[in-house]
């Protein structure tokens, strides 16, 4: 194919091992800079620089100077979705570079996809509201339903506002770890911040880990599940 986009340009960027190591550590939705870049892709920081250069022209990240720091983060939502996607496909095709410990469980139950929540508790809610009605899915993709609409207005997300917003209302990730959908797009990121906002979860330093306290997790599921019938 000689016509639209290269992809091999895109792909080259982000299979440098050092600059893949770069990307995923920025998958945290935080902002890092060139130094803790660095020390994630394990080169020194004169190295990491040129590699963030090119990332930068790429248009995979953004870069932005506060005081003596130059701070770096995905460039958008696109982007995050694609790193994810090849994270998914390597993990079925079994390019693993760790054993499953501790660090791998906490990533499994509850971790950040950009700006969004993955892992279990992320599949679990989706299937749940895919079971409820709340969200359907078809081959245009999912979309929030009617009274989807209003169940999610009721627990403080303002469907309303969102759908002014250029971004898709919900965009579905194979999560790498359960293969299952997780919900992203707006209102994905919507419910990242309801549960961060609300206390039921930390995000865990520079790692991807979202974490849950015992009662933050029980307030997630009664949030996310409908109430019994009076």
């Amino acid at each position: 194919m000689t016509d639209g986009p290269d992809i091999s340009i895109v792909a080259a960027m982000i299979g440098d091992p050092a600059r893949s190591n770069m990307l995923l550590a920025l998958m945290s939705g935080l902002s890092l800079t060139a130094a803790e870049l660095a020390r994630e892709a394990g080169v020194t920081p004169s190295t990491a620089s040129g590699h963030l250069a090119k990332l930068k022209d790429a248009g995979l990240v953004l870069g932005k100077r506060q005081g003596r720091y130059h701070y770096f983060r995905i460039a958008d939502t696109d982007v995050a979705h694609a790193v994810e996607a090849l994270v998914t496909v390597a993990a079925r095709a079994g390019h693993l570079r760790t054993r499953p410990g501790p660090k791998d469980e906490s990533m499994r139950r509850s971790r950040s996809c950009y700006d969004h929540l993955a892992g279990r508790l992320a599949v679990d809610l989706y299937d749940h509201w895919a079971t409820l009605g709340i969200l359907h899915q078809n081959d245009a993709g999912t979309n929030v339903t009617v009274e989807g609409e209003g169940f999610l207005t009721e627990r403080g997300i303002d469907v309303t506002l969102l759908k002014k917003s250029k971004r898709p209302l919900c965009r579905t990730c194979i999560d790498w770890s359960e293969r299952r959908n997780h919900l992203g797009g707006s209102v994905g990121a919507a419910i990242l911040t309801h549960i961060l906002s609300n206390a039921w979860a930390t995000r865990d330093g520079g790692t991807r880990v979202v974490r849950f306290s015992r009662t933050g997790e029980q307030q997630l599921v009664a949030w996310y599940s409908v109430p019994p019938p009076e």
